[in-house]
């Protein structure tokens, strides 16, 4: 004889350390098992997208950085790349080489936060986050050697980059590629057949093929599910036709295979700094483009593949120094409306976990 329950509603956050208080989910339980789930969200609306219109193409630039604050340099690039897209402008090769190894140590840096603090969510009790921490310290360094910021950088500019890298930058990175296949390993290592990880994510959080492309989920997310779409690939930028490396999928869709995808994504963005690093042309690093850029009539939309995923800007302009109007595409948004789907039926638990496998930053969310 079944057991009857009353069903109660439950606020839950914030959990994860992206959520903030800022941040929450209603949950319907009968028991411990959910039956509705609906994320609440808007309690950090900045009003980013008409700050854009009130600013200068130039200017806006670093408010892309407290979007995905630990994307901020991603940020800067799918934004400056919609701007040159709309003004008819290229960045020398020197920038745009310069701009792939900023992007994918970018990449490297936000898996590890995505893959430490699931994992700490999971109740690791921190150890893989200060493992994963250790490795992130180094590419914060690297940073500040490019632009004296460890966080918020605006080192993208319209045409290029504010400045060319200094001379022990290269030195420190070719280190830093030449050690990080080891810690990936040593990561893997530890966490890949651990049966408290296998347990807990396995068939856990499952997000079917159908239903991330309906979703429209992008990224590590989408990836996961089985579908082998990267705008690096897809609709190449930069240099990233140039370059070779692999797409990674999962095959089921759950959390172990989200997981997966971000630590052979890490392999990948080594692979493509030492292909970076080695064709790195001399050169100047931005064009001769003025400080008030008064791009023609009319409207784009720039994309790229950020860590999280599709990253767009859509711009429209009026011929004036600003953006008639702008509105951005952010990853975390979309890729979080999957998230009812993914854990009805599961535990309280399961839908902690859940939200951590997903990777959002609540700035991009609600802009």
């Amino acid at each position: 004889m079944a057991l009857r329950t009353e069903p109660i509603v439950v606020n839950m956050g914030p959990q994860h350390p992206a959520t903030h208080g800022v941040f929450r989910m209603r949950v319907t339980l009968d028991g411990e098992v959910i039956t509705d789930l609906e994320p609440v969200m808007g309690y950090l609306h900045r009003g980013v997208e008409k700050l854009a219109e009130a600013r200068t193409y130039t200017q806006f630039i670093p408010l892309t950085d407290r979007m995905d604050y630990l994307s901020s340099m991603s940020n800067n690039l799918a934004y400056v790349l919609a701007v040159e897209k709309l003004a008819g402008v290229e960045a020398p090769p020197r920038a745009q080489y310069l701009r792939v190894i900023m992007a994918e140590m970018m990449r490297i840096s936000n898996h590890l936060m995505a893959v430490g603090t699931f994992l700490d969510d999971m109740g690791a009790f921190h150890t893989p986050l200060l493992y994963m921490f250790r490795e992130r310290e180094k590419l914060l360094d690297l940073f500040e050697m490019v632009c004296g910021q460890r966080l918020t950088y605006n080192y993208m500019r319209i045409g290029g980059l504010s400045h060319d890298i200094p001379p022990e930058f290269l030195p420190a990175l070719k280190k830093f590629v030449r050690d990080m296949p080891g810690f990936v390993d040593e990561y893997d290592q530890l966490i890949r057949e651990n049966e408290i990880v296998l347990a807990r994510t396995r068939g856990v959080g499952v997000l079917p093929r159908a239903l991330a492309i309906n979703a429209s989920a992008s990224g590590p997310v989408l990836r996961g599910s089985g579908v082998k779409w990267d705008l690096r690939k897809t609709d190449p930028y930069l240099v990233y036709d140039k370059l070779e490396f692999d797409v990674p999928t999962g095959a089921v869709g759950d959390i172990y295979d989200r997981y997966r995808v971000r630590i052979e994504e890490m392999r990948q963005s080594v692979r493509i700094l030492e292909q970076a690093i080695e064709r790195l042309p001399p050169g100047e690093v931005r064009s001769d483009v003025p400080h008030l850029v008064h791009p023609p009539r009319g409207e784009v939309y720039g994309h790229i593949e950020a860590p999280k995923g599709e990253l767009g800007f859509y711009l429209v302009s009026d011929t004036g120094i600003a953006p008639y109007r702008c509105h951005i595409r952010p990853p975390s948004l979309i890729n979080l409306t999957a998230l009812r789907d993914m854990v009805l039926g599961m535990k309280i638990a399961d839908a902690i976990i859940t939200l951590g496998s997903i990777d959002i930053v609540l700035g991009e969310v609600d802009r």
